[in-house]
């Protein structure tokens, strides 16, 4: 890996902050890195409240959008909610239908196949909305580039409000309402929600002529926070708030679907990332094994036991998805050791019998391995269907943009991408996509870097210095927990690697004089044990250990040298 010290804040800057909030100059340096610099501003990090929750309003077409869904609700038109089949969709059209449930009766949900349709609003949805009598369909998490397929409802009287968070193209749908505060004729104030958190203000916007207010939406921030964390959008501005929000209603009043998912982990207290990890693969593993219905359904269940059945279904799919997931990586693997001389900066692999709901997670595991622009291709029907994950600061998107011309259809952000093409055009667009990547990616990027915060001394890991840090939380980009280098550590002599194939790494650390040690952990570092004979230097997060109803705080180990 590479270390790299974040640049630091302005010596005076820091020293003021440090006297303000009384905290010591380390502290007060991580939060000037985060351009919290004044009083003020680390009061509304540490106590977010929900004042800051923008009005709905200033979306451009919110209005609209607004005004369709009254006259449907006051003519008595069936609404039908169209989301995607990922976390962000599912928890989206949970979200959206069952608050206009609270309102009105006349809603129904569809989700997409991922195999029989794919991604995005489809021709089959919009005719079983033609075919159910529904004239208006609200899409979320998805639509920005449906051109064709709104036209098509258009054609069938069926009008569409989209509810989108992915960067729109030179065209925009000619839909009754597009919400996307990443339009460029959008001013509203943040431009990083994800598409469950649209779904919210469109809610919220629904909420203000029955004189509800920001706290009645609360109970459904357990959803909003489970489509940040597993959309990994950016941690900040009105996102953090929802998250911070959210988090505390997963913790104290989830929903039933969530409580039932959190009983089957035996998690007293869940942190975002528990939320990444636990939480939102087992949602996603309904649309990848089975139907994203599935989902749909145990978050919107009131019956607490019919719930526990869903959840009982879900652990099913997410066991099998892990074993699919296992054994398509392993052989991606091995097809690109075998074509190690081609292999240059990017990682393209492809096999047709691949299940195509694990392609997405097996071109992340491949990135973990290589660390390149990574696509994972796979059959669908008589097209080839991939997944594209990108490594940090270089934008996939942009690269398929160039490759266009051997493309069918493609959508995504920086970092994630998905795209169809024609069994015929693979070699080349293959070839392109190498070029492009070759041409553009700076080679630095192709070694994984790790951002370092401060470089301290392990004395200053105090029980107050922990808590100011677990206080920064929900971590997510660009709040990212802070990272910390120290140097010319030792081992006291009782390391050892752990595991059952002995791939992490268990330390007790000290420093210079001070024999006071700390416990460290280093997941899949069990092959650095030689290191650790001598003085050796250190990368770590700062994390909370408990054993046998004790806490203490322990090295989250990065990296070593």
């Amino acid at each position: 890996m590479r270390w790299t010290l974040k640049p630091q804040p302005e010596k005076e800057k820091v020293h003021n902050l440090a006297k303000e909030l009384q905290v010591d100059t380390t502290i007060a340096s991580i939060l000037c890195q985060r351009n919290i610099e004044t009083f003020e501003d680390a009061k509304k990090f540490f106590r977010p409240s929900l004042d800051e929750i923008h009005n709905p309003f200033l979306m451009k077409d919110m209005d609209v959008a607004v005004a369709r869904i009254e006259a449907a609700i006051s003519k008595n038109e069936n609404i039908l909610i169209y989301g995607d089949y990922d976390v962000d969709g599912t928890t989206a059209v949970s979200l959206v239908s069952s608050y206009l449930r609270t309102i009105y009766p006349n809603i129904a949900t569809y989700i997409p196949d991922r195999y029989a349709e794919g991604y995005g609003i489809s021709y089959t949805g919009i005719d079983f909305a033609n075919d159910n009598d529904f004239s208006l369909i609200i899409a979320l998490d998805c639509g920005i580039k449906a051109i064709e397929k709104v036209a098509y409802a258009t054609e069938r009287n069926i009008d569409f409000i989209i509810c989108d968070h992915h960067k729109p193209g030179t065209e925009i749908p000619k839909a009754v309402a597009v919400l996307n505060p990443k339009r460029e004729d959008c001013n509203y104030p943040f431009d990083e929600l994800c598409g469950c958190g649209v779904g919210f203000k469109l809610i919220q916007a629904l909420g203000v002529s029955r004189n509800q207010t920001i706290e009645d939406f609360v109970p459904y921030l357990d959803l909003v926070a489970t489509a940040i964390a597993a959309d990994i959008v950016p941690m900040n501005g009105e996102n953090r708030v929802l998250a911070f929000f959210g988090l505390q209603v997963i913790n104290q009043h989830p929903r039933n679907g969530i409580k039932a998912l959190i009983q089957q982990t035996k998690k007293t207290e869940l942190t975002i990332t528990d939320v990444v990890f636990i939480i939102a693969p087992r949602i996603n593993a309904a649309g990848r094994i089975k139907h994203g219905n599935y989902a749909v359904e145990l978050l919107t269940e009131m019956d607490f036991e019919a719930a526990i059945e869903f959840a009982a279904a879900i652990e099913i799919f997410n066991a099998d998805r892990k074993d699919l997931d296992k054994k398509i990586t392993d052989q991606a693997l091995i097809q690109i050791n075998d074509n190690e001389e081609e292999n240059g900066c990017t990682s393209v692999v492809y096999q047709e019998d691949w299940h195509k709901g694990v392609i997405g997670i097996v071109a992340s595991r491949l990135i973990e391995k290589y660390y390149r622009p990574t696509l994972v291709f796979t059959k669908s029907g008589d097209k080839l269907a991939a997944s594209a994950r990108s490594v940090k600061g270089f934008d996939v998107y942009n690269a398929l943009q160039e490759c266009e011309e051997f493309i069918e259809q493609f959508g995504g952000h920086k970092y994630a991408a998905g795209l169809t093409l024609l069994p015929e055009n693979y070699t080349n667009f293959k070839n392109k996509f190498e070029e492009v990547v070759e041409r553009t990616i700076d080679k630095k990027l192709l070694t994984p870097q790790i951002s370092v915060d401060a470089e301290i001394d392990l004395s200053e890991i105090t029980p107050k210095f922990f808590r100011i840090i677990e206080q920064m939380a929900p971590f997510g980009p660009l709040n990212m927990k802070p990272i910390f280098k120290s140097i010319c550590v030792r081992d006291n002599g009782f390391g050892k690697q752990v595991g059952a194939d002995k791939t992490h790494l268990k330390l007790n650390v000290f420093q210079g004089d001070n024999k006071k040690t700390y416990n460290a952990i280093g997941f899949n570092l069990g092959n650095k044990m030689a290191i650790v004979q001598n003085d050796f230097d250190i990368v770590y997060a700062l994390d909370e250990n408990e054993w046998n109803g004790h806490k203490s705080v322990q090295l989250l180990l990065k990296d070593l040298k």
